[in-house]
């Protein structure tokens, strides 16, 4: 049995499932549109969107979207990234129909009443607070804002309180259909149906929606020269993030860049950058590296938080280690176990069904295929030392800071 099939609605929307023996279904329609995807008057109006379409549909008062699965112990609910939106749902495998129609109903029949969008600003308005309360949140779109200026792949998920007030019922209609179109979207599954059984149920509430295309592309971000910025917070400690441009999601250096990053800061008590601030010195509670890859760029921050007066110092231990990966080969042995680490964390995270499915459908969103666990074992024991220490150089080379003090 193959670990995951596909097949395409005649409308041109993608499915994707996989068959397991569980009793518990996940579902998603990941849509291949983001913040990056708004015009300059439209910025927060893709998240709107997201919360926009619980608010009420053809069939659907708000409060029967709401109740629809939780009053059968089952969710749904949504995210916007820079990227795409997803509606996604878990239920009871008997559940699963029932899960399919109402995204589908939420997807293609909101009807956005005005009553209820006045109720959702406000939400919103509310979580923008919240956003402005945390540093540690607001200095990493401060940093991609700078990385890539001038790009919509700058300005934060969220919008401004200004911006919401403006955008009615036609603002978001608009918005989702230049957006949303059905050759952009992959219907992602995964429960103890088989494909057929399930395209069956994806078919007869998805089907039947108009086929849309896009009509257009997406800018790639102009380069920017380095920078180093101080950003006067009053916060009780300094927040900052060094980080620099990165390989886009089709990149082949994208793997040696996912563990160089892994090796930095990943979620490991054992990362090069936990042991040498955290273990070692008792710098820093937070040290984290990332990598995020979009469709045609990327971006890697390295960000922690300190005392004020341990600032330069942990720039200091941080720049050391990026320069000895830059330097100096890993050692065969560290290589190999390095590798270890990062498969069977990969491995751990597929027992989460929920998120395998979800990234699931993103990689056959971007990429029309996925790799299997055992194809993506071969590509992370195919990486080499050199290549590690060749991305570093080319990442690591110049980098950005911004610090919030």
């Amino acid at each position: 049995m193959k670990e995951f099939e596909t097949y395409t609605l005649p409308n041109g929307i993608r499915g994707i499932h996989r068959r397991v023996k569980s009793g518990v279904t996940h579902c998603a329609l990941v849509v291949n549109a983001g913040t990056r995807d708004e015009r300059p008057d439209e910025y927060g109006l893709a998240h709107f969107a997201e919360h926009a379409i619980f608010k009420g549909t053809k069939h659907r008062k708000a409060y029967q979207v709401n109740c629809r699965l939780e009053n059968l112990g089952g969710e749904l609910n949504a995210y916007t990234t820079k990227e795409d939106t997803t509606i996604h749902a878990t239920t009871l495998r008997g559940d699963f129909a029932k899960a399919v129609e109402l995204i589908s109903d939420v997807a293609f029949n909101s009807t956005f009443p005005e009553k209820e969008l006045a109720k959702e600003r406000e939400v919103i308005i509310d979580e923008i607070n919240t956003y402005k309360d945390s540093p540690a949140d607001m200095i990493f779109d401060s940093y991609e804002d700078m990385l890539f200026a001038g790009s919509e792949l700058g300005h934060n998920i969220l919008g401004t309180k200004a911006a919401l007030a403006r955008y009615n019922g036609d603002s978001i209609r608009g918005f989702i259909a230049r957006t949303h179109t059905t050759d952009q979207m992959v219907f992602s599954s995964i429960g103890s149906m088989s494909v057929s059984a399930v395209q069956r149920v994806v078919g007869k509430y998805l089907e039947n929606t108009a086929k849309t295309q896009r009509e257009f592309v997406r800018v790639k971000p102009q380069e920017v020269e380095p920078f180093e910025k101080v950003v006067n917070k009053h916060t009780h400690q300094t927040h900052c993030i060094v980080g620099a441009r990165a390989y886009d999601i089709n990149s082949e250096k994208r793997l040696p860049l996912s563990l160089l990053i892994n090796i930095l800061g990943g979620p490991s008590a054992n990362s090069r950058l936990n042991v040498v601030l955290r273990e070692k010195n008792g710098l820093s509670y937070n040290i984290e590296a990332a990598y995020t890859p979009y469709n045609d760029c990327g971006a890697v921050a390295i960000y922690f938080s300190c005392d004020h007066h341990n600032r330069d110092y942990c720039r200091e231990l941080i720049d050391k280690e990026l320069q000895a990966l830059r330097d100096e080969p890993l050692s065969a042995r560290r290589l190999s176990m390095i590798k270890r680490q990062f498969l069977a964390q990969m491995a751990i995270s597929m027992e989460n069904n929920e998120g395998y499915m979800l990234g699931a459908g993103k990689s056959l969103l971007v990429h029309n295929e996925i790799d299997t666990l055992e194809e993506v074992y071969k590509k992370v024991q195919a990486v080499t030392a050199e290549q590690i220490m060749e991305v570093a150089e080319e990442i690591f080379a110049q980098t950005s800071t911004l610090i919030y003090h």
